[in-house]
């Protein structure tokens, strides 16, 4: 016990800084998510076709990845352009992070605004609504429902991939589990960060489920 009263405090500090990864990244993600599936419907191929190879590259590569090159391109870039502007290593973690599920996101809400009825459109037309009054009034509310448990899986995935940062030196939760755990010489440490997110996690699951539940007056 004496063990655990020292080494709660010391991954508390990493634990926060998981949480500001994650709650960056949502605060990022999402806007642009939903900017992202609207251009990915676009009639002008012009705007499609970037979106989508932007879209494509996002899921179809590592998170790990993406991370070492924003960090490291950036570096470069500044270094080889003259241009004397590079990410540090919190902020490429969150630029990362940021692209890489807003891609994921934009996925989920383009499939939640395509799956509702044309009809739906077209009565709002007929009550005089503008295509800007229709999509914030009548469409948005009814694919936030639809896109919850989706979204809510993407959220709880996020909670551990904070633990990617660690690769370009952010001292988050888990990079400071591993530095106890060979302070300690025990992987204890690694178990104790496991309840960490594991208790994150079971919350943002009570969360979503009491969100669904609310939000069930749109059947």
């Amino acid at each position: 016990m004496s063990d655990l009263g020292s080494l709660l405090p010391i991954l508390w500090g990493g634990f926060c800084t998981t949480l500001a990864i994650f709650g960056l990244t949502l605060l990022f993600s999402i806007p642009l998510g939903l900017l992202v599936a609207v251009l990915k419907m676009s009639k002008w191929r012009v705007v499609r076709y970037p979106v989508s190879f932007y879209i494509s590259v996002m899921r179809g590569t590592p998170l790990l990845l993406q991370i070492v090159a924003i960090y490291f391109g950036s570096y470069y870039l500044s270094e080889y352009s003259g241009i004397g502007f590079s990410f540090d290593r919190f902020p490429a973690v969150i630029v990362a992070f940021s692209i890489n599920y807003a891609a994921y996101f934009a996925e989920i809400f383009r499939g939640g605004i395509q799956s509702i009825p044309k009809g739906q459109y077209e009565a709002a037309y007929m009550l005089g609504l503008n295509r800007r009054q229709t999509f914030f009034r009548i469409i948005l509310p009814q694919v936030v429902k639809r896109v919850v448990p989706a979204s809510a899986n993407e959220v709880i995935t996020l909670v551990k991939d904070t633990s990617l940062a660690q690769v370009i030196a952010v001292t988050e939760l888990f990079a400071l589990a591993k530095k106890q755990q060979a302070a300690y010489a025990s992987i204890y440490p690694l178990f104790v960060a496991g309840v960490f997110y594991y208790v994150a996690n079971l919350l943002l699951s009570a969360f979503f489920a009491y969100l669904e539940r609310k939000l069930d007056y749109y059947k």
